[in-house]
């Protein structure tokens, strides 16, 4: 079993970037109409079509999702996908032709190397690229241009990659893609040390939550844009509710690794997608969903 959203029968996965450029996109396609969920708990995302993720939205499938840098500037090239997916008859069946179902949403990454940002062509170029081969964790894709730890600026925070993560319990399986753009540090929960984050001159890590609460005047305004996606992937029956319980439930995973999380500054994004092809506990579900998501994230870290 890979070690990664391609454990689950019928997704694949593509990246594109411009490594110079310091950006650039993912996607997730789903050979079937995958259930789709999403829960945000930061306060600055930057999204395309996330309010049909809603339990009370009409559609509650989803052809792709699509993760991208460039901030609000990326989510335009989510029309890639949209041309690749309408190419091949893919989407919610209307008199007009099919219209593909791409939830999207981005990180800030306009300050790492420059202030270019993903096009459709090269959202076309990632689907193009997706495959269901083992995954690596590395700065590709939406993840090229993504660091973590930006109290002192990006000139001392720590790049990150995208980091994956997978769980077999019986014939259930879960797992999660991650994209780590956080303000905060990332820690390891076994050891509380801190593996990726702000760093002062020497290269030592400065801890960003003590900084902030032993500082009573501090002012972080927000001058600095963060977020964390996630897509949490499973084989289990979900309907929509439930893909946002899961979503839910897996945000507990950010919460286990960065610190701080969830906050004014990020984005904090998690997709749920679910094949409909076991039936397993929501709540078991959701506990490895979170367990998946703080694995991926600290894969995350270089």
């Amino acid at each position: 079993m890979n070690n990664d959203l391609t454990a689950i029968k019928g997704i694949k996965v593509g990246h594109a970037d411009n490594q110079k450029s310091g950006t650039g996109c993912s996607v997730v396609l789903t050979e079937a109409d995958f259930t789709v969920g999403a829960e945000v708990r930061g306060g600055a995302p930057g999204s395309r079509e996330f309010a049909l993720t809603d339990s009370r939205a009409a559609v509650d499938k989803a052809n792709a999702v699509f993760l991208t840098g460039g901030s609000a500037y990326g989510l335009d090239a989510a029309g890639g996908v949209m041309r690749y997916l309408r190419e091949k008859d893919i989407g919610f069946q209307t008199g007009g032709g099919v219209v593909p179902i791409v939830p999207a949403a981005v990180i800030y990454d306009l300050e790492y190397k420059s202030n270019d940002y993903p096009d459709q062509e090269m959202a076309y170029q990632a689907c193009l690229a997706a495959d269901s081969s083992i995954q690596e964790n590395k700065s590709i894709g939406a993840a090229a241009g993504s660091t973590c730890g930006k109290i002192k600026g990006i000139e001392n925070a720590s790049k990150t990659g995208l980091g994956h993560a997978a769980r077999q319990s019986g014939e259930l399986i879960v797992s999660a893609l991650a994209v780590v753009n956080a303000f905060g540090d990332l820690k390891d929960p076994e050891s509380g040390k801190i593996i990726a984050g702000a760093q002062d001159q020497a290269g030592n890590f400065i801890n960003t939550e003590e900084t902030i609460i032993n500082q009573p005047e501090i002012n972080l305004g927000f001058l600095r844009q963060n977020t964390t996606l996630i897509v949490v992937a499973t084989n289990a029956f979900l309907n929509k509710s439930e893909a946002n319980r899961v979503s839910m439930m897996a945000h507990s995973g950010l919460s286990r690794t960065i610190y701080p999380v969830h906050t004014l500054l990020d984005g904090d994004s998690v997709f749920t997608l679910a094949s409909n092809q076991i039936k397993a506990d929501i709540n078991q579900v959701g506990i490895l969903a979170a367990r998946v998501v703080k694995e991926a994230i600290l894969n995350s870290a270089f």
